[in-house]
């Protein structure tokens, strides 16, 4: 493991020594979307409907950098939400399954799709719906605010919160592990 990085915030992975490992392997990313790539509120307008959902522009950059190294991003999300739809057509998030009942049968068709297997994606979930998609992934992920019956069932709880960089620390560890970290860097800073 580079010492790199040791010096950025994020839990240390002697807590979680198989997250390096399996994080090295990820070439599929999928994400749930409330309380992972939003703090998990959902407003309602006076019509009824959702009105508002804000998202992490850290967490956008993870993703573009991901996607920049060859790995692959999905969203598989409970909700329908036009919001999402924008910020995935904004961030070239090309495989977007929303109003999904059951995550894993979703989570297969991406795989099928890219020819990849469950070992080859990383999971982030929050809450019990996520349960089964992750159920055989190779790297489990929740944010810091999981249910307790998550954060008791994956490799890897992030520091940060969903809406709050969650998913930047988990695509900065995968970039990290996968020795692509340094090289974006040093490109970012040229």
């Amino acid at each position: 493991m580079p010492s790199a990085f040791n010096t950025h915030t994020t839990n240390p992975l002697a807590q979680y020594p198989q997250a390096w490992e399996r994080a090295a392997h990820v070439k599929l990313l999928v994400l749930d979307v409330d309380g992972v790539l939003t703090n998990g509120q959902v407003w309602i307008g006076a019509d009824g409907k959702e009105s508002l959902k804000a998202f992490d522009i850290q967490d956008g950059l993870g993703i573009k950098l991901l996607e920049q190294c060859g790995i692959a991003t999905a969203i598989i999300t409970g909700r329908n939400s036009k919001m999402v739809l924008a910020r995935c057509e904004e961030l070239g998030i090309k495989h977007v399954h929303m109003g999904v009942e059951n995550k894993s049968i979703a989570l297969a068709q991406v795989l099928n799709s890219l020819s990849l297997t469950q070992n080859d994606c990383a999971v982030m979930g929050d809450d019990w719906p996520d349960l089964a998609m992750m159920k055989n992934a190779g790297l489990k992920i929740c944010p810091a605010q999981a249910h307790e019956a998550v954060k008791e069932y994956v490799h890897y709880v992030t520091i940060h919160t969903g809406g709050n960089s969650a998913v930047r620390e988990v695509c900065d560890l995968i970039l990290k592990a996968q020795n692509q970290y340094d090289k974006l860097l040093s490109k970012a800073r040229d």
